[in-house]
């Protein structure tokens, strides 16, 4: 499958540099993935216009012959600039890896292994490799917290820390040695830098007018409409719907990460609303997550007088039928919006129950990922994914199945 042409960061010796990443791809039967350079190479700016020039110039490297490269020369300078989660702090690796091995750090660490060792395969780094393969932890971070809990655990992250301390320069100097940023064309980079200084402009006159209009808002100020019950606790009723019929259960957010009315990774799940109410009153008054919230007494008050009226807010309706099938039939026939609520849905519980099969399987570097990112966040400069997407659709069916079978009926 053809996939995106993605601006990325690289932070090195010499500083932030800036370069494009052509994930895995398949054509004619054979499976690649590029960088922008050559033989001798990887090609890196230390600025986004310079790097618009290049490609907007360039006519030898090996990205020359990607399918969706057509696209690349038309883009605009903003287009051009990595996205805050193609950014990796390569020289920051031993600082990173010093702090608690929590779930944000081993994540970024993941993230940058995975770059740094995407680069020494496409670029036959023998000497990163070897590092990468020095410490069996490496390949252990994509599973998130799990493999380092525990005496082996805590073994493997020393191992590692012990690694990266020991090693990584040997890294970082071996992507020095291989970036390398050529010459641009004088006036394409005139032309980019001065692309940058009109949207700059642009900004700033938004942002004044913005600001005066907010102004002029203050004088009027539009009619709140009050809040609900459910608003003013921050905990939400949830509705499910799958082959298997629907459900309601609960969730919130704590510390920005989601919690649902279940533990140990199951979901408490009722038929309906009435029942819904009747379970808190009695069963469900305590004995999961959602315990932890400081508002569950006032759920349970409301719910022990009968006052608890469970409304679901549309927004809080994830209807999973019929999407692995629509995948499988090809991008025009899914429903954007339900596709990216049923992503929202896997991707929580995934957090929820320390479950990384959901967020690594949705991961734009995957194939999925790719296929779901396409739909739910188009772009005229994206090359269409390429069918057949039954291997997609039966990846789908999987995180649709690991979800219902979490679900503990009540």
């Amino acid at each position: 499958m053809a996939s995106d042409i993605v601006p990325i960061q690289l932070s090195l010796t010499e500083g932030d540099l800036v370069t494009l990443w052509a994930p895995r791809w398949r054509e004619d039967g054979e499976e690649w993935e590029a960088f922008l350079g050559d033989d001798d190479a990887l090609f890196a700016f230390p600025s986004v216009p310079r790097l618009a020039a290049f490609v907007r110039t360039a006519t030898e490297h090996d990205l020359i012959d990607h399918p969706a490269w057509s696209v690349v020369p038309d883009l605009t300078v903003s287009e051009l600039t990595p996205d805050d989660t193609q950014r990796y702090d390569i020289v920051g690796v031993p600082e990173l890896a010093a702090s608690e091995p929590d779930t944000w750090t081993i994540g970024e660490l993941a993230e940058i292994t995975d770059m740094v060792r995407s680069i020494a395969d496409v670029c036959e780094l023998e000497r990163v490799t070897a590092v990468l393969d020095a410490a069996p932890a490496f390949g252990l971070l994509s599973q998130g917290t799990l493999p380092f809990v525990g005496r082996e655990g805590k073994r493997l992250w020393t191992q590692l820390m012990d690694t990266i301390a020991e090693r990584w320069d040997e890294v970082v100097d071996s992507l020095d040695e291989l970036v390398e940023a050529p010459e641009v064309d004088a006036a394409a980079l005139a032309a980019a830098e001065k692309e940058v200084e009109v949207a700059d402009d642009v900004d700033a006159e938004t942002e004044v007018e913005t600001d005066v209009d907010a102004g002029e808002e203050t004088d009027e100020p539009a009619e709140e409409r009050p809040r609900t019950f459910w608003e003013e606790v921050g905990i939400d009723p949830v509705r499910i719907i799958s082959r298997d019929g629907e459900v309601l259960t609960l969730r919130c957010y704590l510390n920005d990460s989601p919690v649902f009315l279940g533990t140990d990774g199951r979901i408490d799940v009722v038929r309906g609303e009435r029942a819904l109410t009747r379970w808190i009153a009695e069963d469900g008054a305590d004995g999961h997550d959602l315990v932890e919230a400081s508002t569950w007494p006032e759920i349970v008050d409301k719910a022990t007088v009968g006052d608890l009226e469970v409304i679901v807010d549309e927004l809080n309706v994830y209807d999973l039928t019929g999407l692995e099938d629509d995948i499988a039939e090809g991008t025009l026939t899914i429903d954007a919006t339900q596709l990216e609520q049923a992503t929202e849905l896997l991707l929580d519980v995934g957090d929820w129950a320390d479950d990384e099969e959901p967020r690594e399987a949705l991961a734009e570097s995957q194939p999925l990922g790719w296929l779901v990112s396409f739909v739910v966040r188009p772009d005229p400069t994206r090359l269409a994914p390429s069918p057949p997407f039954h291997a997609e659709a039966a990846r789908f069916r999987e995180l649709i199945d690991h979800l219902l079978e979490r679900l503990q009926q009540h």
